[in-house]
Formats: C-alpha cells, sequence, structure tokens
C-alpha cells in the first residue's frame, strides 16, 4: 500500500479506558468482547447498535475467550474465572499464578480450544511471568517460563505454527505447534521491532497469513510477512498506547483496536483526547475466526 491508500479509522467507542485491551470477535454473537484491566470490567459491544455492555469484575482482567457451550473465560489477577455473560455472574476456576503480584495479561484459545494466557509482574519486573496453556479439563500446565510481559499469542490457519508476543523483546517469535497435544517447539524470530517503533503488544492474522501486530507506543498498528519480517503496511490511530486488534465484523474484514491513556501525560491527553477508545479499519483484508474454549464448565448454581 502507498501512504495515500492508508484506510483511516473510525472511533467505535470514546470508552476512555484505562488500559483497554483483549479485543476479540464473538463468532456467533457477532459482538466485540474486549477487557479495561485497570477498569476492571469486560466489555460487549454490538457494533450495530452501538451500545456498549460493561460487566464489572472484581479483579485486574488481563483477557476474555468465548466458551463453546455459552458465557466465557476471564484471566483475573485472582485467577481463571468463568463468567456467565448474561448476569455477569463469577464462578473461580483455577489460579496457577505464584504471587499476587503477578496478574495475567494477554491470551486466546488454539485451534482445539484450550486457553493460552500469559502473564506479567505489576512492576514489569524481567523475567518473572509464564505462559500457560488450560486445557479442555481444566488442567493448567506451565509453557513457558521467564517472560516478562507475555502479550499477543495466535495460531495460523493450517494449525501448524503459534506466535507469540513478549514485548519487552521487541519481537513476534514463531513456534512450531502440534495441534494433537497442544504441544510448541523450534522457537524463532520473526519480526523485529526496531527501537522507537512501538513495542508489540495483541496479534491477529490475517487469512494471507500475515500478522497484524499493536505497536504500543506508537500510534499505530502494523502488519508485518513473517516470511520476510518485514512491515507491509502501518494503519495510524489517534491514541500513542494501542494495545491490542482483533478482526470482526460478518465478514471479518473490519479491524477493531484498543487503546488506553492510563500511562499518558497531561499534555499526552490534550494531544490524543480520544485516547483510551475502540477504534475500527477496513484495512482490506479478511481474519481468522477466534477459537472457543472447548471445555464443559458446570455452572454452580
Amino acid at each position: 500500500m502507498h501512504s495515500y491508500d492508508l484506510p483511516k479509522v473510525q472511533l467505535e467507542i470514546d470508552a476512555k479506558a484505562q488500559l483497554g485491551e483483549g479485543a476479540l470477535w464473538h463468532p456467533t454473537e457477532n459482538k466485540l468482547y474486549w477487557v479495561n484491566i485497570e477498569g476492571r470490567s469486560l466489555h460487549i459491544y454490538d457494533p450495530v447498535t452501538k451500545t456498549n455492555r460493561s460487566l464489572p469484575v472484581k479483579d485486574r482482567i488481563g483477557t476474555v475467550v468465548p466458551v463453546e457451550k455459552g458465557g466465557a473465560l476471564v484471566a483475573l489477577q485472582s485467577g481463571i474465572h468463568y463468567i456467565n455473560t448474561a448476569t455477569g455472574a463469577l464462578q473461580f476456576i483455577k489460579n496457577p499464578l505464584p504471587d499476587p503480584d503477578i496478574r495475567f495479561n494477554d491470551g486466546k484459545c488454539d485451534p482445539s480450544g484450550r486457553f493460552w494466557v500469559g502473564s506479567m509482574h505489576l512492576r514489569f519486573t524481567t523475567g518473572v511471568a509464564s505462559l500457560y496453556c488450560m486445557d479442555i479439563r481444566q488442567n493448567i500446565r506451565k509453557v513457558l517460563d521467564g517472560v516478562t510481559v507475555s502479550n499477543g499469542i495466535a495460531w495460523t490457519k493450517d494449525k501448524t505454527t503459534m506466535y507469540y508476543v513478549d514485548s519487552p523483546l521487541q519481537r513476534i517469535d514463531a513456534f512450531d505447534y502440534d495441534d494433537a497435544n497442544g504441544s510448541v517447539t523450534n522457537r524463532r524470530t520473526v519480526v523485529t521491532i526496531a527501537a522507537g517503533e512501538g513495542a508489540p503488544d495483541g496479534i491477529a492474522l490475517d487469512t494471507e497469513g500475515k500478522i497484524w501486530a499493536a505497536l504500543w507506543g506508537a500510534n499505530a498498528v502494523g502488519r508485518f510477512d513473517p516470511l520476510t519480517g518485514r512491515q507491509l503496511t502501518r494503519i495510524e490511530v489517534p491514541a500513542p498506547n494501542v494495545s491490542s486488534c482483533a478482526f470482526g465484523g460478518p465478514e471479518l474484514d473490519t479491524l477493531y483496536i484498543t487503546t488506553a491513556r492510563g500511562e499518558l501525560s497531561a499534555d499526552q491527553l490534550a494531544a490524543f483526547p480520544l485516547s483510551g477508545g475502540v477504534f475500527s479499519v477496513k484495512p482490506g483484508v479478511k481474519g481468522i475466526p477466534a477459537g472457543f474454549y472447548k471445555g464443559i464448565i458446570e455452572e454452580q448454581p
């Protein structure tokens, strides 16, 4: 794309979220799920009616994924919970986090319905966080240690590669992924983000196999080729701290983008008053549907 071809983002929700994150298009409800981590809330947005429903949760909320049988999983600072999205009722499942100052961050479901979710220390302590995987029987295993800020994660549509972001490393890594057992091997770097170009945060894949990455601190979402490492497209966003992106809409041809305002100075907020909003853009490609968690959760009365 030439610069004059780049589409412009539209404001969907003037949410003023302190830390908007976790964008996910629900494949059957046709609604956008997203979270406000520091606002301790899950949001469900209907772009047809332009209504944004907020469900309060009791702790910082890192991410949300839909459950195949209904409702969703939310990764709270106090552990993984099931949430009844009709009532907002929470039900505790498991908490593998070793320290109350470590919280969950980004996560998604793999093609076989396992829930992968990473963590980070509240003070960004280097190397103390992890990446976890919860299978459909609610068994949790630690997949990676030595993580600092676990962020975007996504799987290719042929189910052979997993992409993963530990933001301070300034790169997007790939793993060989075995869908049969959820194992990952052969970690390598496929995209490196130069200093000053933002830190990679949440990611999404399009049907052409390219990676879209939210670029925290750089007012942008970038499209990258994992085969060459090159940035192909840059979508400007009127907010410095861009946190996540997800393809949505009935045709999966709209890219929804979350942002944050909590770490901005007064001057930055004056310059970018829409920070913390949720934006959308038609990037000219379509995305891959989000995965459901396929485990059975017995709701408690």
